[in-house]
């Protein structure tokens, strides 16, 4: 898109809301004649709406990376990505492309997950060590960033913690002590005075232990509170060996480097913030799920709440989350869907402090909530979960809360997107402490994941508006953005644009 296009506005505005929401999602899903096959394998696009005066402007780039370019300029996929495999030029002789198999697949940059602020740049991210700082006015691309240079970590999470004073926490997989896999949480410090880059200045904080010495668990989120990092370590391993190994054969990708354990369950881990120490004494198990996104965490009391969208079970949820799963008619969508682990948002709570004589007594003693954890004859803690929303296919997901003020604080109000049988179709609020659910939804609508902002001044949690990118195919304008009461969970706003809009994952409003 070479200039923005205007929207045409259906209800008002509100005069406070003059910032962009800034979304990343796939854009491209095929080159040449090579399709992708994966929801996360399309290449990434940069969507902004801009609000000023009452008015509101759209407008969209593909991010520049290396995976991008070296695909429009080749028109073929060259860097595998989650669920493709790019193969040797066809061009290329036989010698050329025999070394080109044992050379080893370069890791991908296509930053197509999310966008958040370190310092007073802005960086596209996906979960490998390369972000990708943009200019959230212009949307062009400035510059690819290995992190290796920086830190001892092979990938970062797309969902990092800031605290308000803009330092960012984020975690990732590393090698540890004696060649094992480890977890190391990092700490990227807010702007410098003396206006060098912050990222130069980041340091790992801690390291926490693996389960399994060559298997790290995937992840893509954490928890913190002030005082607290919580990382829940999932039964869906990276298989260390099949990662090193895979890029020898053809047609290898990053899936097939995934593998789950039956056995592990599910282990939680606690580490101090400030001085950063891992708490080895705290051994929380509980059983198998999914996790991609924490709702929020939190302390209270003596122990640690922790508010998680999970998936039940150990089958991975990217195994169904293939093109041509998510493509098939709508009675196959929902029978793949049936197949899949479920969903459901559940609450765990964590004691910090752990009496050995209490073995097999629940040490939650907090009025408000049924969840459980028990002291085992082995020295961990077994959890039980407290389940805040669950239906049958129906997922929470993509949760947002008022984070400004309550991250790392007791709160009532989650927003996410609907999912039904993967196909997100309503907007829903969740009232963590009663159940209450509120659902905005329209026909053949298909809204993305609502951004919560607060009003300028706002005292209550909930006073502000939800922003989301919704889709709606075969409409006259079939893209528009949506602004809900966040109170009410009502239409407030949209601002309608005559283009077609990709799906979105993840982003940001800047003010």
């Amino acid at each position: 898109m070479n200039e923005p296009i205007p929207a045409d506005i259906t209800g008002v505005i509100p005069s406070w809301l003059g910032g962009s929401l800034l979304r990343m999602g796939p854009g491209l899903f095929e080159v040449g004649d090579e399709p992708f096959y994966h929801l996360f394998d399309g290449q990434a696009l940069i969507h902004k709406f801009d609000l000023r005066n009452g008015q509101v402007t759209y407008n969209r780039k593909f991010i520049r990376t290396d995976a991008y370019v070296r695909a429009m300029t080749e028109n073929r996929v060259v860097i595998t990505e989650l669920g493709t495999a790019a193969y040797p030029d066809p061009c290329k002789n036989i010698f050329s492309r025999f070394f080109t198999y044992f050379r080893g697949i370069e890791v991908t940059d296509n930053c197509l997950v999310n966008i958040y602020p370190i310092g007073e740049d802005f960086y596209a991210v996906t979960e490998t060590n390369y972000i990708t700082k943009v200019d959230p006015d212009s949307l062009e691309t400035l510059k690819k960033v290995d992190l290796c240079k920086y830190l001892s970590v092979n990938g970062l999470t797309a969902h990092p913690h800031t605290d308000a004073d803009g330092t960012v926490y984020n975690i990732g997989n590393c090698f540890g002590k004696n060649m094992r896999l480890a977890y190391n949480i990092i700490k990227i410090p807010p702007a410098q005075k003396d206006k060098s880059d912050p990222i130069e200045k980041s340091q790992v904080v801690v390291q926490l232990p693996t389960s399994e010495r060559l298997k790290p668990s995937y992840m893509h989120s954490f928890g913190m509170t002030d005082n607290y990092f919580v990382f829940v370590e999932q039964p869906v391993k990276i298989n260390l060996l099949k990662f090193l190994s895979a890029w020898s054969f053809r047609g290898a990708t990053y899936m097939d480097c995934f593998e789950s354990n039956s056995s592990m369950g599910t282990w939680f881990h606690l580490a101090t913030k400030d001085p950063a120490e891992y708490m080895s004494s705290h051994k929380f198990r509980t059983s198998a799920f999914n996790l991609f996104h924490h709702i929020n965490t939190y302390e209270d009391e003596g122990f640690i709440i922790v508010d998680l969208c999970t998936w039940k079970g150990y089958d991975f949820v990217y195994n169904y989350l293939y093109l041509a799963n998510l493509r098939e008619e709508w009675e196959e969508v929902k029978k793949a869907a049936i197949r899949a682990p479920q969903p459901e948002v559940r609450r765990y709570v964590l004691p910090l402090d752990i009496h050995r004589e209490e073995q097999g007594r629940n040490l939650v003693s907090l009025s408000y909530t049924t969840a459980t954890a028990v002291l085992q004859g082995d020295g961990t803690i077994w959890l039980e979960p407290e389940v805040l929303f669950s239906g049958p296919r129906q997922a929470f997901e993509f949760p947002q809360i008022n984070y400004s003020q309550s991250r790392g604080k007791k709160y009532s109000f989650a927003y996410g997107l609907g999912l039904n049988h993967f196909i997100p179709d309503r907007i829903v609020k969740l009232n963590v402490q009663t159940k209450k659910t509120w659902v905005w939804q329209e026909e053949d609508s298909y809204p993305s994941e609502p951004l919560f902002v607060p009003r300028p001044g706002a005292t209550e949690e909930d006073d502000g508006v939800l922003l989301s990118v919704v889709v709606k195919p075969g409409a006259q304008r079939p893209g528009f953005l949506l602004v809900l009461d966040a109170a009410k969970l009502t239409e407030i706003a949209r601002a309608e644009v005559n283009t077609i809009i990709p799906v979105t994952f993840h982003g940001m409003y800047k003010a």
